[in-house]
């Protein structure tokens, strides 16, 4: 199973990214993949996710409103579109994908077995 996060890059405060987690090895329909980042000096954190099942998505509160995370079956591709970019959303962004995945448990990273290598992004002020 691999999962290869791309899309990262310099922005400035306003901008947009979309950030995509291409999986090979597994059907993203199949899992559940979420978005974490993280910045120096900080535990990774939860951004988003969109679960298997019932497709529905959640995200942090942080990111409610400005972030969208969609799924598509055929590229096998799970998106992060993030508008409205702040300097504290600054970070490496890294997708995750979890086979099994309670309601209670989508922001907890232990739930989720396979990880991607990461993508910085950068919102400059």
């Amino acid at each position: 199973v691999q999962l290869q996060a791309s899309g990262g890059g310099l922005v400035q405060a306003g901008d947009s990214l979309r950030l995509s987690c291409a999986a090979s090895g597994l059907t993203v329909r199949s899992v559940s993949v979420g978005w974490f980042r993280r910045t120096p000096g900080k535990e990774r954190e939860f951004v988003a996710v969109f679960r298997r099942g019932d497709s529905s998505t959640h995200y942090a509160d942080s990111v409610k409103g400005r972030f969208t995370i969609s799924r598509d079956n055929n590229k096998n591709t799970v998106y992060l579109q993030m508008n409205r970019l702040k300097p504290e959303d600054s970070a490496v962004y890294y997708c995750a994908a979890a086979t099994g995945l309670i309601a209670s448990a989508i922001t907890n990273q232990d739930q989720y077995a396979y990880w991607g290598q990461g993508t910085l992004v950068t919102v400059s002020s």
